[in-house]
């Protein structure tokens, strides 16, 4: 992981107050250098003051409760709108002063060289190998293997289980679902959605959308199986 100079927060505020807001408290507050101190949602989504024991705050005052010289934002946001809503958030808590964090699980496999990026979300059991880079803004959900010299690019969302092969490039923007497997030096465009279980084997340009059907349902219920 590349050091700078510039000191880090060890206080943070997470955006968002949802199952993923949720998720990430407990990765933080387990599993790294910094402590969660509240979070802070829109305005327009603030129903409640307090958060898993900590305060909830409207984003548009959060200036007052977290001051941005003393804390750092992560935001804690799905692929929602294939993830612009999680890359508007980042830019605006940006623009407010506030440093970006990421969570680098302890359990995931990475080399000297890695560079962790900004509002990054890598969780246990990715495997990043020599010479292949994450951007800013990207979430590894458990699990997946990014192969060498492979390049994915800001604001995506990889699921569970995801293998991505040698010299692969994601664009920005794309989803990738659970179980998919992309083929080595293949280039997947800006801002596409590949379905669960799919199995990409050329490249594919801005905005593809690969969604393989999932296994059809038997016309024999379980109850007349034989030998079960």
């Amino acid at each position: 992981m590349t050091k700078t100079d510039q000191p880090k927060p060890r206080q943070i505020v997470i955006f968002g107050a949802g199952e993923i807001a949720e998720l990430a408290d407990y990765y933080f507050s387990c599993d790294s250098q910094y402590e969660v101190v509240g979070f802070v949602v829109d305005r327009a989504f603030l129903k409640q003051a307090e958060f898993r024991g900590r305060p909830l705050v409207a984003f548009e005052e959060v200036e007052e409760k977290f001051a941005p010289e003393r804390h750092a934002i992560f935001v804690a946001i799905s692929y929602a709108r294939v993830n612009a809503v999680r890359a508007e958030k980042v830019a605006a808590a940006r623009a407010k002063g506030y440093r970006i964090a990421s969570y680098l699980s302890s359990r995931a496999t990475v080399f000297p060289e890695f560079e962790l990026k900004e509002n990054c979300l890598i969780l246990e059991d990715n495997t990043i190998q020599p010479f292949a880079s994450v951007g800013a803004n990207v979430t590894l959900w458990s699990g997946n293997h990014i192969g060498h010299h492979s390049v994915i690019e800001d604001d995506v969302f990889l699921a569970s289980h995801v293998v991505v092969s040698g010299g692969v490039r994601i664009g920005q923007g794309c989803f990738v679902g659970v179980n998919v497997t992309i083929r080595d030096h293949v280039t997947i465009g800006k801002r596409c959605v590949l379905g669960a279980g799919a199995l990409v084997l050329e490249d594919q340009p801005d905005l593809s959308v690969v969604a393989p059907r999932g296994t059809e349902r038997s016309l024999v219920p379980s109850n007349r199986l034989r030998n079960l």
